[in-house]
């Protein structure tokens, strides 16, 4: 039985259950239950705080999980990685300080930084040879500099407005683009196979729609050059020789502007559908 780690908490902890409901296992009906079995589906859900996923994962005490890229770098468990991006949970990790204090990483060489993930930013700088003063927080790490704990900060960044707000700018690179990831340890369990297709379906059926239009027969080439589908449209005879039925899979984002140029080059009856889960 595959024993799958799942957020209990957090930014990420809603997605990935609906992620795994919608790839056909049965989740938690209450939230404060921490484990579920699944002996449909031969799994057994364990709900951690994903801080603590990675850990579990790679002492091999769970098979896989589901957590941040960021956690699991911050983790530094040697026996974990990732297997696949899920798409969801995106965050950019960078480093602040008071306005014209910081310009380049290098300043940071002897200063207090404070971080509620420290492994992560130890390794980030260990590997660039800076020594910093880590000041591990669990939150509000934009408040560290005003209160005298730190000297820059390194935090999670949307759109900056946090940290502007607490009078840091940001400077030097990107320590990580961060997502949800699927991590297991290097040689893949039993179950894991199936569990990667189930939620690679959801992440399609999550991007994409099916296109069913009909279309004058020497328009196809038209029609096809604007929506081409992941492999190649499906085309069926209509009861007129003239006509033809064509479906198709099109990216979600976007779909309306694909639809007006369809409308545009001569297709009629266009309809667009919902994928509730795919096997590609």
């Amino acid at each position: 039985m595959l024993r799958i780690a799942v957020p209990n908490k957090g930014s990420l902890a809603d997605t990935a259950s609906e992620m795994l409901h919608e790839a056909g296992y049965v989740g938690r009906r209450d939230p404060k239950d921490l484990h579920v079995i699944d002996p449909q589906n031969d799994v057994e859900f364990f709900y951690l705080r994903p801080k603590d996923i990675a850990t579990y994962v790679g002492s091999g005490a769970l098979d896989v999980g589901i957590t941040g890229r960021d956690l699991l770098f911050d983790a530094r468990m040697p026996g974990a990685r990732e297997i696949e991006a899920l798409g969801f949970g995106d965050s950019t990790f960078r480093f602040a300080g008071p306005p014209g204090r910081f310009t380049r990483l290098e300043d940071l060489d002897g200063v207090r930084v404070a971080t509620a993930y420290p492994g992560l930013v130890d390794a980030f700088l260990d590997a660039r040879d800076i020594a910093v003063d880590l000041v591990p927080l669990d939150g509000a790490v934009e408040s560290a500099v005003e209160l005298g704990v730190a000297d820059a900060v390194a935090d999670v960044v949307s759109t900056g407005t946090t940290l502007r707000q607490a009078g840091l700018e940001i400077f030097g690179p990107v320590l990580l683009e961060s997502e949800a990831v699927l991590i297991g340890p290097a040689v893949k369990v039993d179950g894991t196979e199936t569990l990667l297709r189930r939620l690679r379906g959801v992440m399609v059926a999550r991007r994409y729609v099916l296109i069913d239009y009909d279309l004058p027969v020497h328009l196809l080439d038209q029609a096809v050059a604007v929506a081409p589908g992941i492999e190649s449209p499906t085309v069926s005879p209509l009861r007129d020789p003239e006509w033809v039925a064509v479906r198709v899979m099109s990216p979600r984002k976007g779909v309306n502007q694909v639809m007006d140029a369809l409308y545009a080059i001569g297709a009629r009856a266009i309809l667009v559908t919902e994928i509730h889960a795919a096997r590609l």
